[in-house]
């Protein structure tokens, strides 16, 4: 059994993924929109460029995503995606690279627990963990 995050967006889903494959990295495995899918003729016009379905690998985890359609849509609360890094230079990229146009609510510092941690909230209103236990 696994656990895979599956995000949704308010129509900007692609932008979304094209950033976070920049910041951690990490490949873009599959992006489909609803015009491309079976799905088309029974969306609006307006919704056809919205992604029906993308997934990246992030090290053995896949994250996945699409936007929500119409008023589905609901901001993202009382979750965390956590990302785990072998290195506090790769904390520090991925940490600083994620926070651009976001809010940081914890900078990325040394814990009780960790070599870095900190938390954010992206500019497309997902929260973040970056956390780096050791030297690696």
């Amino acid at each position: 059994m696994r656990a895979n995050a599956y995000l949704n967006f308010d129509g900007n889903c692609e932008e979304a993924f094209r950033f976070y494959a920049e910041a951690t990295g990490a490949p873009i495995d599959q992006m489909m929109s609803f015009a491309n899918s079976p799905m088309a003729d029974q969306m609006p016009p307006e919704a056809r460029n919205m992604i029906v379905h993308a997934s990246m690998r992030v090290g053995d985890t896949v994250i996945m995503a699409s936007d929500a359609p119409g008023d589905r849509y609901r901001k993202p609360q009382g979750f965390s995606v956590s990302l785990v890094v072998d290195t506090p230079a790769e904390a520090e990229r991925i940490f600083t690279a994620l926070s651009a146009g976001g809010e940081v609510i914890m900078p990325l510092q040394q814990t009780f627990f960790a070599v870095r941690f900190g938390m954010l909230t992206d500019k497309f209103g997902i929260p973040w963990m970056v956390n780096c236990e050791g030297e690696g």
